[in-house]
């Protein structure tokens, strides 16, 4: 069979419905200025769809900051991976306030989130080690784990009991070969809001031994007290043997860091092929990572600003019996019961009716027969959209339990 053709026919459990939702559903236009209030289709929309938890993104002295560098510096420069020809000093100095920021002896930038983690987990683990990796861990954790050639483990979502079984098969198989044992979480689940059970996790090192990666993408600038992230609100930053984190969430930009011992830190330097054969950030994008982080760390109003608006929503939508599972993070999901016809349904009354965006999540990355709103609440967005929101999705939720999506015409052409 020809490879193409086979694509064709076999489009994936997602672009299985292509035809029906693309430009709507998946790959939407939010356009206009960067805010809680955006135009989709033409008609404003409140959207909680932005990683822009601290409302960096469209702040005035960060956009000051982006055109300033732009102006000065262009996107080429500097030219080359940074091994090379693409080293500067404000590199480095990121790296520094970046390091004393989050309590690491050293951190390395990264160009960018996603090939980071993979390329982190691809240097540090060979052959003869072994992985350990919670199973709602993020998409570029399990293509990191799927490049690894030795053998990995995986453990239901925060079980430590079944993180210590998998610890146990690890360590004799890792006895044979005379490998290692890499123990990977996230400080907060993107999806469920939950936090990673760091502390749990690292107090098994008293029995097992083993290196822990926590990718912190969520939890950086949203939790701890100064917003170091995750580690630092469970009181553990220097038993976390890596700290990831990127700077799509917080910081409302490209790029990621990691930090650790100076001697990890210098291995990935040297080893970590998507930075050594990749051009280096361009410098915008790090004098405003500075700028961000800044900001991120004088000014502790925008973390406040993020958790009154998250405390009212979460707390809004319980008191009006909405399930939002287990989140302790600004991460917000409200999970109902429907088929993927009626969530696509829902979703359009929302948008068209109510004037509500949000993330849509379907089988198969929540089981069949749920619906996942995902809601990420900013410091951009007011007490006003939080009320208008609530009482939006209580009519939805009225509507779904009535039946009335069940046989809408865009819920039909979702049957499987």
């Amino acid at each position: 069979m020809d490879l193409f053709e086979k694509l064709k026919v076999d489009r994936g459990p997602l672009g299985k419905h292509s035809n029906v939702e693309e430009g709507y559903f998946m790959f939407p236009k939010l356009e206009g200025e960067l805010s809680p209030h955006m135009k989709f289709r033409g008609k404003e929309v409140l959207t909680w769809s932005l990683n822009n938890y601290l409302g960096l993104g469209n702040h005035p002295e960060i956009r000051k900051a982006d055109a300033e560098s732009a102006a000065k510096w262009g996107l080429a420069y500097p030219m080359g991976a940074r091994m090379m020809s693409g080293n500067t000093s404000q590199h480095e100095e990121l790296e520094r306030q970046l390091a004393e920021f989050i309590k690491k002896d050293e951190v390395m930038l990264l160009n960018y989130g996603y090939q980071g983690v993979l390329s982190i987990i691809d240097a540090v683990v060979g052959r003869k080690d072994a992985i350990v990796y919670d199973a709602e861990c993020h998409a570029c954790i399990v293509d990191g784990v799927r490049l690894h050639m030795g053998k990995r483990f995986v453990y239901p979502h925060n079980d430590i009991e079944s993180l210590e079984k998998q610890l146990q098969r690890a360590t004799k198989l890792t006895e044979e070969t005379g490998g290692g044992i890499l123990v990977i979480t996230e400080g907060v689940f993107g999806m469920t809001g939950a936090m990673g059970k760091l502390k749990e996790t690292l107090a098994l090192k008293e029995k097992y031994e083993f290196r822990l990666l926590c990718d912190d993408a969520h939890g950086f600038g949203t939790m701890g007290e100064t917003g170091a992230g995750t580690a630092e609100q469970q009181d553990v930053m220097e038993e976390v043997d890596l700290y990831f984190s990127t700077f799509a969430k917080s910081m409302a930009l490209i790029g990621a860091f990691v930090g650790g011992d100076p001697d990890i830190i210098k291995f990935l330097r040297f080893n970590m092929r998507s930075q050594i054969f990749a051009k280096s950030l361009p410098m915008p994008m790090v004098e405003g990572a500075l700028k961000r982080l800044e900001l991120l760390r004088d000014q502790p109003e925008h973390k406040k600003n993020l958790w009154t608006i998250v405390d009212a929503l979460q707390s809004g939508l319980k008191a009006k019996g909405f399930s939002i599972g287990t989140t302790q993070s600004p991460v917000t999901p409200v999970m109902l019961n429907g088929t993927v016809g009626e969530a696509a349904a829902l979703a359009y009354d929302l948008r068209e009716n109510f004037g509500i965006f949000c993330s849509v999540v379907i089988y198969p990355v929540v089981p069949k027969d749920t619906i996942l709103l995902r809601l990420i609440p900013t410091a951009s967005h007011s007490l006003e959209d939080v009320d208008r929101t609530i009482k939006a999705f209580e009519a939805i939720k009225d509507k779904l339990k009535e039946g009335h999506y069940r046989e809408n015409e865009l819920a039909k052409a979702f049957k499987e």
